[in-house]
C-alpha cells in the first residue's frame, strides 16, 4: 500500500513539473513571438498597414496581412486563434459581436475615423430626394443605427434616442422615406437601383467614391466611431500587440492617413 501511495504521489509530481514546464514554454514562445498575423479589409485597413510593416520591421516583427471582404469573418478568426489581431471595425461593431456571439475579443488602439456618407446617383443635394424615396443602409446593427443617425442629422427623419437604434425607431419620416437593408459591401452596387444609400467609406473608396467629394451628405469629424485594433483579451499586453499598437499610433502612419486620404479618413490619434 506504501509503495502505491508512494507511486501516485510521484506520478503527480511529475506532472505537476510537466504542467509548470508546459506554462514556461507558452510564456516564453509569447515573449519570443516574431510574426504577427493580422485581419484586415482592404480600404483603407490594409493599405495603412502596409505602411507599418517597414516601422515593425525594425523591431524585428514580420506583420503578415490577411485580406477579408466581410464583417465577420475576421472575428471569429480571431477568436478562434487564427489571426493575432484585426483592424476592420469600430468600437460599437466589436461590443455587438462580443454580446451576440459570446467572445471576449477587446481593443488597443484607436487609429482612425471614416466618415459615412449618404451618396446617390439620382439627386446632388438631399433636398432633391422626392417622397417615397428608397434609401439603402447597411444591414448590420451598429452600422445600420449609425446610417439612420447620418439620415437624422442631415434633417430627412426624427429617431428615438438610443444606441442601437433601427429602422422601426424612426419617429418623424415627412418624405415616407422607404428604408433598404442590405450588407454593407453590396451597398455602392445597389446605387442604380435606389435613390440613396449611405455607406461605409472603406466600401465607398474601394468603389471609387470619395466622400468629401461625392458624399450629398456626411458623418460629422466628431463622430465616435473609430477604427481599433481588435484582439483576445488574454493577449492585449502581450510584447506583440504593443509593438503592433505603438506602430499604428506612429507619426508615419498618422501623415500617410492624412496624405493619401485628404480628409475623407481622419487619424484618432
Amino acid at each position: 500500500m506504501k509503495k502505491v501511495i508512494s507511486i501516485v504521489i510521484s506520478l503527480i509530481f511529475v506532472f505537476a513539473l510537466v504542467g509548470c514546464g508546459e506554462k514556461k514554454e507558452e510564456s516564453s514562445n509569447k515573449d519570443t513571438k516574431k510574426v504577427i498575423k493580422i485581419g484586415a479589409t482592404p480600404v483603407p485597413h490594409k493599405e495603412i498597414l502596409e505602411q507599418v510593416k517597414p516601422i515593425l520591421q525594425k523591431e524585428g516583427y514580420d506583420l503578415q496581412i490577411v485580406e477579408f471582404t466581410d464583417y465577420v469573418t475576421p472575428n471569429t478568426a480571431l477568436n478562434d486563434g487564427e489571426l493575432d489581431a484585426n483592424f476592420f471595425q469600430h468600437i460599437p461593431y466589436l461590443t455587438k459581436f462580443n454580446e451576440e456571439k459570446h467572445t471576449e475579443l477587446d481593443y488597443t488602439v484607436k487609429v482612425h475615423i471614416e466618415p459615412m456618407g449618404v451618396y446617390s446617383k439620382k439627386a446632388k443635394k438631399l433636398e432633391e430626394l422626392k417622397d417615397g424615396a428608397e434609401i439603402a443602409i447597411p444591414n448590420d446593427p451598429t452600422n445600420g443605427a449609425r446610417a439612420l443617425k447620418v439620415l437624422q442629422s442631415s434633417g430627412l427623419i426624427k429617431l428615438k434616442d438610443g444606441e442601437l437604434i433601427s429602422k422601426l425607431d424612426i419617429t418623424e419620416n415627412k418624405k415616407n422615406i422607404k428604408i433598404k437593408e442590405l450588407d454593407a459591401p453590396q451597398l455602392p452596387r445597389v446605387l442604380d437601383d435606389v435613390d440613396a444609400a449611405v455607406i461605409n467609406t472603406n466600401y465607398a473608396i474601394q468603389a471609387n467614391l470619395n466622400p468629401t467629394k461625392d458624399a450629398i451628405a456626411i458623418e460629422s469629424k466628431d463622430s465616435p466611431y473609430a477604427n481599433v485594433i481588435a484582439v483576445r483579451k488574454k493577449d492585449k499586453d502581450e510584447p506583440y500587440i504593443q509593438a503592433l499598437s505603438k506602430a499604428l499610433n506612429s507619426p508615419d502612419v498618422k501623415k500617410f492617413i492624412e496624405d493619401k486620404y485628404k480628409g475623407s479618413i481622419i487619424p484618432a490619434f
